[in-house]
């Protein structure tokens, strides 16, 4: 209500969640705001051998809020039907790239509900059909999400054990990609408590700024180690019954680019 200005969604009586105004919520424009500065921001911060920051993949949350914000800050603005993110010979016109005329490949979006926001009781978690949100998105990905309706979201919170055991398998998935650079364009909650679950042989202070909340639409950095997961088996796309294997990931985390096996950068906002 602070980020919205609005109150609604204390008033919602006995009526159904998907009914409220605030179901499934969108940016407010103070969010898409902050969405754009982070684009510029990007425009201008290296990675690689590139003079500014490319991402091979873009995974996002399902909702509403998340493909928004992933629309702004990686996406170009376009006409119904045209592709939702930059073309092939787009680059940031402040980029050494863009003055050289290099063409840059477009990054693909890819949908994952693992990494949704912790879901329950609150009605802008709620997620809406997938069938209505591709056709809002139509140049997003969605085939790795199971359910068409929203199979999680109930009037009880997901418990503290489960989305952090969904982090971390959504974390196992994120570390066997192919891709060296990836977004994820997440929630705060969903990150504190993937974060909350590492750190424990670091500083206090950096402990601190580990596990911290995340602000809206903040950038963090981090390099992914992992020989994999614990059990050695693939991880499958969520269902609405989950059972993921404990972690035995290392990670590090910094506000600035680490080179290293994997960089992603995970994006929040609300």
């Amino acid at each position: 209500t602070k980020e919205s200005g609005s109150n609604e969604c204390l008033l919602r009586g006995d009526a159904p969640a998907s009914d409220h105004p605030l179901y499934d919520s969108r940016l407010t424009q103070k969010g898409i705001n902050q969405a754009v500065s982070l684009r510029d921001h990007l425009a201008t911060r290296p990675s690689g051998a590139r003079s500014f920051t490319a991402f091979d993949l873009v995974v996002v949350s399902p909702l509403t809020r998340t493909c928004e914000t992933a629309l702004h800050v990686f996406g170009a603005p376009r006409k119904p039907g045209a592709p939702a993110f930059l073309s092939g010979q787009d680059a940031p016109k402040t980029s050494a790239e863009y003055r050289a005329g290099i063409q840059v490949p477009a990054p693909r979006f890819l949908v994952k509900e693992e990494c949704r926001e912790r879901w329950g009781h609150y009605v802008c978690d709620g997620r809406r059909s997938i069938q209505e949100i591709a056709a809002e998105f139509p140049d997003f990905d969605f085939s790795e999400v199971i359910h068409d309706e929203d199979a999680f979201y109930s009037d009880q919170r997901e418990s503290d054990d489960d989305c952090c055991e969904r982090a971390v398998k959504f974390l196992e998935w994120l570390n066997a990609r192919p891709e060296k650079c990836i977004a994820v364009v997440t929630h705060s909650s969903f990150l504190r408590h993937l974060f909350g679950q590492f750190g424990g042989n670091l500083h206090n202070e950096d402990m601190k700024d580990l596990q911290r909340l995340a602000g809206n639409c903040e950038l963090r950095s981090i390099v992914l180690c992992s020989h994999g997961t614990k059990d050695g088996k693939k991880v499958e796309p969520l269902r609405s019954s989950i059972a993921g294997p404990a972690s035995t990931i290392a990670m590090s985390s910094s506000y600035g680019s680490m080179t290293n096996l994997q960089e992603m950068a995970m994006a929040n906002e609300e």
